[in-house]
C-alpha cells in the first residue's frame, strides 16, 4: 500500500463507520442515522414496497464525514452502500470520482474492517502502479 491516505466507508441504514488510513496510522469516525429503524414487512395488497425510504439527511452527513482526499472504498450490507454511491454521484461528484469500488460486506468488527480496507487498497495500489505511464 502506498503511503497516502485511503478511506473505507462501511454503512448500513443505521450507521456509517468511516476509516481513513495509510501504512502507519488510521482514524475512525461514526455517523448515526436519525431515522427510526423498524423492520418493515410487505403486506398483501399494499401499494408500498415494504422498504424504508432513503435517508438523505444521513447520506449527506456521511458525505460530509468522508476525508477530502484519497481513494474511497464503500462497503456494507443490503442497499445502503448503493444508496450512498448514488447520492454521491448526484450530489457530490468530487467525492464520487474518488470511489474506486462498492463492495458487499456484512457486519465486521472495526479490526476486520480496517484489515479488509488495507488488503483491498494494497491490491488496488499494486494494480494502479502497473498501469501508470
Amino acid at each position: 500500500m502506498n503511503n497516502h491516505t485511503h478511506s473505507l466507508v462501511w454503512l448500513d441504514h443505521r450507521q456509517a463507520r468511516i476509516f481513513s488510513f495509510d501504512t502507519d496510522s488510521n482514524t475512525a469516525s461514526l455517523v448515526n442515522s436519525t431515522h427510526s429503524h423498524e423492520n418493515l414487512h410487505q403486506k398483501a395488497n399494499s401499494a408500498d414496497s415494504g422498504h424504508a425510504p432513503v435517508d438523505k439527511i444521513f447520506l449527506e452527513a456521511v458525505a460530509h464525514a468522508i476525508p477530502a482526499a484519497g481513494p474511497i472504498l464503500i462497503a456494507g450490507p443490503g442497499s445502503a452502500r448503493k444508496e450512498l454511491h448514488t447520492h454521491l454521484l448526484h450530489r457530490h461528484r468530487d467525492i464520487a470520482t474518488r470511489v474506486v469500488d462498492v463492495k458487499p460486506l456484512d457486519h465486521p468488527t472495526d479490526g476486520e474492517l480496517l484489515a479488509f480496507g488495507r488488503n483491498f487498497f494494497d491490491a488496488h495500489d499494486r494494480m494502479h502502479a502497473q498501469q501508470a505511464p
